[in-house]
Order: structure tokens, then C-alpha cells, then sequence
């Protein structure tokens, strides 16, 4: 139960194949970015919302699996879309320029010089970590280049070492598998917009990283 979650909630990362991220509408659906808008939708929104947009399947077929007339199916879909809207992310970026991205932001947080991590990180970007109460995590998320810049430079999350930082694909998007001692220790995944990390996503509660020793099959 989230409401008595400790920390902040980031959703359950998969490892996913590369050609996942070449169909952008459903790479789109399972960033980590998404999932925590899609998360703020009511249950039923969020389903009508996903079979909608995602799986593309009609009004009927829709109001049949929620137990709700056409109509209000209809009326559901067009409130979660403006929701979504308002929240999603803005100009995100390719999978090639979210990777260039991802590349440099491994070699500052790996380097720990804090000018190439205020010269990669927008404003405005939100750092987020989960450890579920079990590992050790942010508390609260960190918003602003400066604070999370500091964060990483600090050395926030390397509390153990040998750790290395492995290039994968997270959810439909390029990502970082921490491995401590050559074991999976975390997940970090970011979102780039223009080319910029505007989000950083840092999944340490060891239940949620069960799916990190095989390629989870996603498919519409």
C-alpha cells in the first residue's frame, strides 16, 4: 500500500530489448516517466487509458473489460488523455540522443565532477530514489540541477564498492544497472528532454528488481 510507502514510489523496472524502443508510442507507454503520470490517474482511467492509447482497442471492447457503458468509456478516455497531457513529458528525445545522454551522464556521475553534471542535468530535473524502506534511499525527491548535481558528485547512492555501472534497456529506454560485487544492486533510469536529464530514477527496493536477470517480452 503506497500511502504507507517509505519514500518516494517509482515503478517496477524491466529489462526490456532493444527493438522495444523502435515502436515509440509503446516505448513511450512503459518509460519510467509515464508510469508515474499514468500512476496519478484513477484505476479505472488508467486502464481505459492504456487499452485506449496504447493497445488501440475500441470503445466497446473497452466498456466490456471495465464493466462501464460506451459512453462512459469515451468520457473516461478523453479525461485521462488531457491529464496525461498536462503531465507527460515534453519534447522527449530518440533513443540515439537519449543515449548520448545517458553516456554522459554515466561518465560525470562515475567521474563525480560536478561541472559535467550541471552541464548534462536541465534545470529543473527531479531525482527520485526507491529503496522500499528496505535499502538506503532518498527520503524525498531532490528538484534542481545544483541539488542533484551536488547529490551525485557527493555520492549519494555509492555506499559500497566494487560497484559498476552497466548500459541496458529499462523499460522501452536506455538505462544503468548498478552492480555491486557483481551483484544487481539498483536500476537508474533517466529522461531526457532536448537533450537534457530532466529526470532521474533510481530503483533500489530489492523486490522490484526481480525481473533484471532476463528480458522481459513486450509486445501491443
Amino acid at each position: 500500500r503506497k500511502e504507507s510507502y517509505v519514500g518516494p514510489w517509482l515503478p517496477e523496472p524491466l529489462l526490456t530489448a532493444p527493438d522495444v524502443a523502435e515502436d515509440v508510442a509503446l516505448a513511450d507507454s512503459i518509460s519510467m516517466a509515464m508510469l508515474l503520470v499514468l500512476e496519478t490517474l484513477a484505476p479505472v482511467e488508467r486502464a481505459v487509458f492504456v487499452l485506449r492509447e496504447v493497445f488501440d482497442l475500441a470503445y466497446e471492447e473497452i466498456a466490456e473489460a471495465v464493466g462501464k457503458s460506451p459512453a462512459a468509456v469515451r468520457q473516461l478516455a478523453y479525461r485521462a488523455r488531457g491529464h496525461v497531457a498536462a503531465r507527460r513529458p515534453r519534447g522527449c528525445a530518440s533513443p540515439a540522443q537519449t543515449r548520448a545522454a545517458l553516456h554522459a551522464f554515466q561518465q560525470a556521475v562515475e567521474t563525480g565532477e560536478l561541472q559535467s553534471l550541471l552541464d548534462i542535468l536541465a534545470p529543473d530535473v527531479v531525482a527520485l530514489s526507491d529503496g522500499g524502506g528496505v535499502r538506503h534511499a532518498l527520503l524525498r525527491p531532490v528538484v534542481g540541477a545544483d541539488k542533484v548535481a551536488r547529490l551525485l558528485a557527493g555520492g549519494w547512492w555509492k555506499r559500497q564498492a566494487p560497484r559498476s555501472l552497466e548500459p541496458v534497456e529499462i523499460n522501452g529506454g536506455p538505462a544503468l544497472l548498478v552492480r555491486v560485487d557483481g551483484q544487481v544492486d539498483g536500476v537508474l533510469a533517466v529522461s531526457v528532454e532536448n537533450g537534457y536529464v530532466t529526470g532521474a530514477y533510481h530503483v533500489r527496493n530489492p523486490d522490484k528488481l526481480s525481473h533484471m536477470a532476463h528480458e522481459t517480452a513486450i509486445s501491443r
